[in-house]
């Protein structure tokens, strides 16, 4: 189904009940492509795009489209059943195979600053979108491929992606939305039976993987780079186009656009940014590869390239190998990041403002809302009614002063920690140096408790539960609040390689449990327990397990 205009798209009725659900009842309106110049060059080849904001192209079939999983949320959310998303027709679909009517694909042009530096135009080299739904409720999901084939952006590269990455982006999206961190969606994840060369760490090793593709899912892909590309090009014209675009579709509550709108919809991302940052901190998230093209104007997590969790608490590990020397992209330096980027983006709109001064005040603005939002945030974690300068932020300052001393995983820590009740007798009269067993299951290496860090920590616990005293909450409500915002389960990066290992021998059993896992990270699966265990020893240096590449 397909609608031509923004008119009609506001004028349809949905139905008062739900529509029958199927592939031929997405409605398509593809909002994009009809409001935004396209490249006026048919041909998919490789080349430097100049005034356009994308390009027409289609996926590239392959020979045995499979379903490998699916989230249900996901689909529900598009009207699709468990039935649709079971059929060959889906698989052939969402691998690339088979166009649906209303279906429009195309490749966005983008830029970037990579690593710091301008990367100059980048795009979707290895990702086609299929078009745009617009669901029961008139919610807008842009539909996208990675892994369909190439595109005018593919550089060298060949637009393919491999089972590998594909698993880590496809559970990793899921099981960010369970955790309620803001970030794009997965539908899909699907075989194309047809083998891929990569080399995965660059060291002149190559071989053959399976190929893959991921449907990923999203209001829109629109990222700073989609502004800066026009902006070094002097396309201002086409900047203001594009910036009206993504206000009137994707920020309609800001009003119509001009310069005072503009400042608002600048204020706005810088705290949607701030939003998303405080997240990835709270859940010990490590995005990996910040560039200015893999920052989304919506304050999502986009592109689950190089990405790891934080096992031991570590402010300066970088998931990424591309990032060890400099650490650009270090768990601790992702708020410092995140503003960067927004000064980037804060230069691009520019010349549509005229003005330094407020740009510079809504930067100020996010490391105000970051700060104010780290702070809350840090309170829930340790189960504090409010944040309280005076004495909460020394006894934050010191727990994370604490933490890197020792291999001490950061998720079990602060789970464990709620299980601790400060009227209990044994912990109120404890001596100086105690630390509690339910917190000593945190720590990788014992041998690494120092007599000075036993002390440090006792004497930080006894101030800690002093705090909590002083709050006066019930031991069960303050354990619940805890639980409800330091998750039990998490993908770590093992248990990825572990789905990942199954899965290049065709049994995919593991993909799909964590899925389920992953579904309910806050709650307790006591089926599921030894997968809330520290990192396994062997797992320490492995590939996959603690340094990635971007290679996919």
């Amino acid at each position: 189904m397909n609608l031509n205009d923004s008119a009609a798209v506001s004028a349809y009725q949905y139905p008062s009940s739900p529509p029958a659900e199927g592939l031929d009842d997405l409605l398509f309106d593809n909002r994009f492509v009809r409001e935004l110049p396209a490249d006026p060059e048919p041909a998919n080849r490789r080349r430097q795009v100049q005034g356009a904001c994308y390009s027409r192209v289609s996926p590239t079939p392959v020979s045995a489209p499979r379903l490998v999983a699916f989230s249900r949320e996901m689909a529900q959310e598009l009207g699709l059943s468990e039935e649709d998303c079971r059929s060959d027709r889906f698989s052939r679909v969402f691998t690339g195979n088979e166009l649906l009517p209303g279906m429009q694909p195309y490749a966005m042009c983008y830029g970037g600053h990579q690593f710091g530096h301008w990367a100059g135009q980048l795009g979707d080299g290895r990702a086609i979108n299929l078009g745009e739904v617009v669901n029961r409720d008139g919610r807008r999901w842009v539909l996208q491929l990675k892994g369909a084939g190439p595109t005018p952006y593919s550089r060298t590269a060949d637009g393919l992606a491999v089972l590998r990455s594909s698993i880590r982006e496809f559970l990793c999206s899921e099981a960010m939305f369970h955790l309620g961190v803001p970030t794009t969606r997965a539908l899909s994840l699907t075989l194309t039976g047809e083998p891929v060369e990569r080399d995965m760490f660059y060291d002149g090793h190559p071989k053959m993987e399976p190929g893959a593709v991921v449907c990923r899912v999203a209001p829109s892909f629109i990222r700073f780079g989609s502004f800066q590309i026009h902006a070094s090009r002097g396309e201002e014209a086409l900047l203001k186009q594009l910036v009206d675009y993504t206000i009137r579709t994707d920020f309609p509550e800001l009003g119509e656009p001009g310069p005072d709108t503009y400042l608002e919809w600048f204020n706005t991302v810088c705290r949607r940014t701030a939003d998303m940052i405080v997240h990835w901190m709270r859940v010990g998230f490590v995005h990996g590869v910040m560039n200015t093209d893999n920052m989304s104007i919506l304050g999502l997590t986009i592109d689950y390239g190089p990405y790891g969790w934080l096992e031991n608490y570590d402010p300066g590990w970088t998931p990424n190998t591309t990032d060890a020397g400099g650490r650009r992209y270090r768990f601790g330096h992702q708020p410092a990041i995140a503003s960067w980027n927004l000064g980037q983006l804060a230069n691009t709109i520019y010349p549509l403002i005229g003005q330094v001064e407020p740009l510079e005040a809504a930067l100020a603005e996010y490391a105000r809302h970051y700060q104010a939002g780290w702070q809350a945030m840090m309170a829930g974690k340790l189960g504090l009614t409010a944040y309280e300068a005076d004495t909460d932020r020394p006894l934050i300052d010191e727990l994370l002063a604490i933490l890197p001393i020792a291999e001490t995983d950061m998720t079990l820590f602060f789970r464990r920690l709620a299980r601790l009740d400060p009227a209990q007798p044994a912990l109120k009269d404890a001596p100086d140096d105690f630390i509690p067993d339910d917190l000593m299951v945190a720590y990788y290496v014992p041998g690494q408790i120092t007599a000075d860090l036993r002390g440090r920590t006792g004497r930080w616990l006894k101030t800690y539960l002093a705090r909590l005293r002083r709050d006066g909450l019930p031991q069960a409500v303050r354990r619940r609040r805890m639980n409800a915002v330091n998750p039990k389960y998490v993908l770590r990066n093992y248990l990825a390689q572990l789905a990942i290992d199954k899965a290049e021998t065709g049994d995919f059993s593991l993909v799909r449990e964590l899925l389920d896992l992953l579904r309910h990270p806050y709650d307790a699966q006591p089926e599921k327990e030894a997968f809330a265990d520290r990192r396994p020893d062997w797992a320490r240096h492995r590939p996959g397990c603690s340094m990635l590449s971007c290679s996919s």
